[in-house]
């Protein structure tokens, strides 16, 4: 699933292409994604211009006059930017196009995406209104998250891949960042020492940082606006890595399950 480095990338790679240019038309080829895309669409949007691309946690946000455009990627989907005569594949369902003949095209395999109509601030939606603090903002720091992991049974990893905890920090995210903290993903949550979250804190924003800056991590399906992929699935420490040895260490990674989701640690590298 693209998570925050990917959506942030996808943000990079569009904003300055779409950003003060006015959408000609609206076409919708299948409605029926994760939501329904609303119809009024078609005829609300052609005429009005992007003024500014934002994005709250996997959610990215198109602003125009009157409301705002809120994409989700979904398990599969990417946000490309590509000409007006390029033939629309079959997966590719929406297009907003421009004056002057691009094209922004949402293409989503298992349509577990969604695109939906926002009036108002889009932070009051129901989609965001709850979502924790954004992992590189100020926000999101040492005192933040010790005083959120208190008295918590609930194992690190699932907790910080929890919205409500942070947004944004997503299965390969927390793994490689809990390596690179020293920290167990199996460990309680409340058990971290105010030291060891201002590790674990600056190890998220660090891994986060560098996914951004190599575009992302693509293990199957991501591509970018440019319909590039991303290259930090190279600099994968432990993710994906079960049975190999550990770069620091040379021990075995482990592979154990937690909330059915696969994590990947050191156990000498990590306690």
């Amino acid at each position: 699933m693209p998570e925050l480095p990917e959506v942030e990338t996808t943000r990079n790679g569009i904003a300055p292409h779409v950003e003060g240019k006015v959408i000609d038309a609206l076409v919708l080829r299948r409605q029926k994604l994760r939501y329904p895309v609303p119809q009024t669409l078609l005829v609300d949007l052609p005429g009005q211009m992007i003024s500014t691309v934002g994005r709250r946690g996997k959610y990215l946000l198109l602003h125009v006059e009157t409301g705002t455009v809120m994409v989700h990627l979904g398990m599969s989907g990417s946000l490309r930017l590509v000409d007006a005569n390029v033939p629309a594949e079959k997966h590719d369902h929406i297009d907003i196009v421009f004056e002057g003949g691009k094209v922004l095209r949402l293409h989503d395999p298992r349509r577990f995406g969604s695109v939906l109509w926002i009036e108002g601030d889009p932070l009051e939606h129901k989609l965001l209104v709850n979502l924790g603090p954004e992992p590189l903002s100020g926000v999101f720091d040492t005192e933040y998250l010790y005083q959120r992991s208190r008295k918590r049974r609930q194992a690190i990893k699932p907790f910080l891949m929890d919205s409500h905890t942070v947004v944004g920090v997503g299965n390969i995210y927390a793994s490689e960042a809990l390596f690179g903290a020293g920290v167990r993903p199996q460990l309680a949550a409340g058990r971290l020492s105010r030291r060891r979250c201002e590790i674990l804190v600056a190890e998220i924003k660090n891994i986060l940082a560098q996914a951004i800056e190599q575009g992302g991590t693509t293990l199957r399906d991501f591509v970018d606006g440019n319909g590039k992929p991303g290259y930090f699935q190279q600099q994968l420490r432990v993710y994906g890595r079960e049975a190999e040895p550990c770069l620091c260490c040379g021990t075995a990674i482990k592979l154990l399950r937690l909330g059915q989701r696969a994590s990947y640690y050191c156990r000498r590298c990590q306690r």
